[in-house]
């Protein structure tokens, strides 16, 4: 763990230096997280966004979405993917929080320590690791580190993680290795690094200046000597 620990202080660093230093601002409504979270699910940020002003054009208040019909959501964010099954979600979890709270205002959340808000969150169905650990993170600025895609894999050739380690699972060991103040600029960084250099197909390991302390990069670099 110490090693580990070390090597991403190293990775934090570089990427910092490549992409800098990324400040988290709380002004995001929770509410607006959690939906726009629920649509970002299997799908890219594009197509995620341009459901999400769909929706918000039709419904500029969420209590006027609460009790739609489901098919007349999906219309409104088919570019999202996925769509009946998200706006079933999106719609459940209106109803739970209504139901709830009385109304479709989040910010009690704020009063909560981090496992009171993952308890509460896990209720409602379709919210899972990922989804809770955004609201937490970018909404209510705990400490928590959601794993994307680009994540999972960028941390998983680094060797930060197992090959093996579920996205679920990485959330966990991730937020072990680096310090809390540091989640949302590492958070942010290794997206980014997974968007620009490390991607899925053809990652750019012959420019990626990280090549030296990455698993996968090394692995290569042996390979073709």
């Amino acid at each position: 763990m110490k090693r580990l620990k070390a090597k991403a202080k190293r990775i934090d660093a570089a990427l910092t230096r490549l992409y800098g230093r990324k400040e988290l601002i709380l002004d995001e409504d929770p509410l607006d997280t959690l939906i726009e979270t629920i649509l970002s699910q299997n799908t890219t940020d594009l197509n995620s966004h341009k459901a999400f002003r769909a929706l918000k054009k039709a419904y500029p208040r969420w209590e006027d979405l609460r009790g739609e019909d489901p098919a007349k959501v999906a219309r409104l964010i088919r570019s999202g993917g996925l769509a009946d099954i998200k706006a079933a979600r999106i719609l459940n979890a209106l109803d739970l929080i209504f139901r709830e709270r009385g109304n479709l205002d989040l910010s009690f959340l704020r009063n909560m320590t981090k496992d009171e808000v993952e308890a509460w969150l896990s209720r409602i169905k379709g919210v899972g690791p990922k989804t809770r650990g955004i609201v937490m993170l970018f909404s209510l600025g705990m400490p928590a580190f959601p794993v994307d895609t680009h994540i999972h894999r960028v941390s998983r050739r680094l060797g930060l993680i197992g090959p093996r380690v579920t996205r679920e699972a990485a959330q966990e060991e991730l937020a072990k290795l680096v310090p809390p103040d540091s989640f949302y600029n590492f958070h942010i960084n290794l997206i980014e690094h997974g968007r620009a250099i490390c991607r899925a197909r053809k990652p750019m390991c012959d420019v990626c200046e990280l090549r030296k302390i990455c698993d996968y990069g090394r692995g290569r670099a042996t390979a073709h000597t």
